[in-house]
């Protein structure tokens, strides 16, 4: 280490040093509330609550205008049932603090429902800190339902419209109490909060929660030239806001807007393919237009970022295998399987997928041992299954195995299922056909096969 790396370890050490020795003076000096409040909370580790309770009170004393020390205090008195004394020390410090909105809020709610004195008490701290912050929407919003129990009507009507027009707490907190305040089918009423929700929006474009909510607010209206045009404001001032963007998506569909709407949750998925809501909104598209292979894909890629019961992953590997798409079909399976191992149905049906799919045929047949060893005795499986592990046992050489799981096939399969029982009965007359053994019972399973295939 050369002398300059030396001396900035050495500056280093010496300020932590200094800070570490002035903290313990600060813990150490007499009057100091920090110590008592740490005394305190070592009491209360040691089980002496009363002890606690004393050092908690000597670090109060010490800084009377300290919140977290207040508060404290105040639970203490609430505890024991003195509200007078609780409320006396809550009173003290809203005087003291009277700058802080968060404070005087706070003892305004711990008025709430402690009589009528303390009602008239809560009503004129809010009244005075409306003075002191016009508008503020907290404020507001305690001072309607003040007004509105007391029966003064107009006087919270006036004090609504003092609300920030473009401000987006005011304006949601404006619409909301509108609601309440006029009948739904008060046009002039809505048309205000139509328009401070507009204000709101295009003083603050970037805001993703209000654009949400005044985009919301418009859909469900059914206003959805209004909704759409509040969330592409947003995504254009906020372009990364991925979420918000595929909403949009959502809504152009709505709108009967689909160029649009799938043009948006596409390029949503260009710039990050894992959006689930991206993925599930096409899937839906795209069935709805009868393109199974996009809608296959989408609710695959859906299924693999959300998870989903072994049920859901096997109804959509079959539509992947009799569209032909083995490799589609394994690589959701495989997640399924990861998911909830030791599922004989889903091991089963990866197995198939693995044996369809080029690129991994050759890896399936331990998949098929592993389903036999999962596979109680007398439990049935499915016939595709049988069918492609005698195909496996094949490969193999392994003749016998494959023509007992061949006969299995071919009872296991429904009456309905005439297409695969004779595609079945033939593949086992062909076994037999090239081992030049049991030809006429190869001859009679081509009959039946060829009955099955008669309309």
């Amino acid at each position: 280490m050369n002398a300059q790396a030396c001396s900035r370890v050495v500056l280093l050490f010496m300020k932590w040093l200094v800070l570490l020795l002035s903290s313990v003076s600060l813990l150490q000096a007499a009057d100091s509330p920090r110590r008592e409040y740490a005394l305190g909370v070592l009491e209360n580790l040691r089980g002496h609550p009363e002890v606690a309770a004393q050092r908690f009170e000597a670090a109060r004393l010490l800084d009377p205008t300290a919140w977290p020390l207040v508060e404290i205090a105040i639970g203490q008195r609430m505890g024991k049932g003195d509200v007078p004394a609780a409320t006396q020390l809550y009173r003290d410090l809203a005087a003291t603090r009277n700058e802080s909105l968060g404070i005087l809020l706070g003892y305004s709610d711990f008025l709430e429902g402690l009589g009528s004195s303390a009602a008239a008490e809560r009503k004129k701290t809010l009244e005075g800190a409306l003075k002191k912050w016009p508008s503020q929407p907290e404020i507001v919003r305690r001072l309607y339902s003040i007004y509105t129990a007391e029966g003064s009507r107009e006087k919270a009507l006036k004090l609504i419209e003092t609300l920030a027009p473009d401000d987006p707490a005011a304006a949601t907190l404006y619409a909301s109490l509108s609601q309440v305040a006029y009948p739904a089918d008060d046009m002039a009423a809505l048309r205000r909060v139509q328009d401070r929700y507009l204000r709101a929006t295009a003083a603050h474009p970037g805001d993703g929660v209000l654009a949400r909510t005044v985009s919301d607010y418009f859909r469900n209206r059914g206003q959805l030239d209004l909704a759409i045009r509040v969330m592409e404001t947003h995504v254009t001032a906020v372009p990364s806001a991925l979420l918000w963007r595929t909403r949009l998506g959502i809504l152009y569909f709505s709108a009967n807007e689909d160029a649009k709407g799938e043009e948006t949750l596409n390029q949503v998925l260009i710039i990050d393919p894992h959006q689930p809501l991206a993925h599930q909104a096409l899937a839906k598209f795209y069935r709805l237009r009868n393109q199974s292979e996009k809608a296959r894909y989408h609710a695959g890629e859906l299924l693999k970022l959300r998870g989903g019961s072994p049920a859901e992953f096997l109804k959509l590997s079959d539509e992947f295998l009799a569209a032909g798409e083995a490799r589609q079909a394994r690589l959701l399976l495989e997640k399924a399987v990861f998911d909830s191992p030791g599922n004989l149905a889903l091991t089963a049906k990866l197995a198939i997928a693995t044996h369809r799919d080029p690129e991994t045929a050759d890896k399936a047949a331990p998949l098929f041992r592993e389903v036999d060893t999962l596979r109680p005795d007398a439990e049935k499986i499915e016939p595709a299954f049988l069918v492609e592990s005698a195909e496996v046992f094949l490969a193999e050489g392994q003749s016998k195995p494959a023509e007992d799981r061949l006969r299995e096939a071919i009872r296991a399969y429904p009456p309905e299922a005439k297409k695969e029982t004779a595609a079945t009965l033939r593949r086992l007359a062909g076994l037999w056909e090239k081992e030049n053994r049991n030809l006429e019972a190869a001859r009679s399973l081509r009959k039946r096969a060829d009955a099955l295939d008669i309309p």
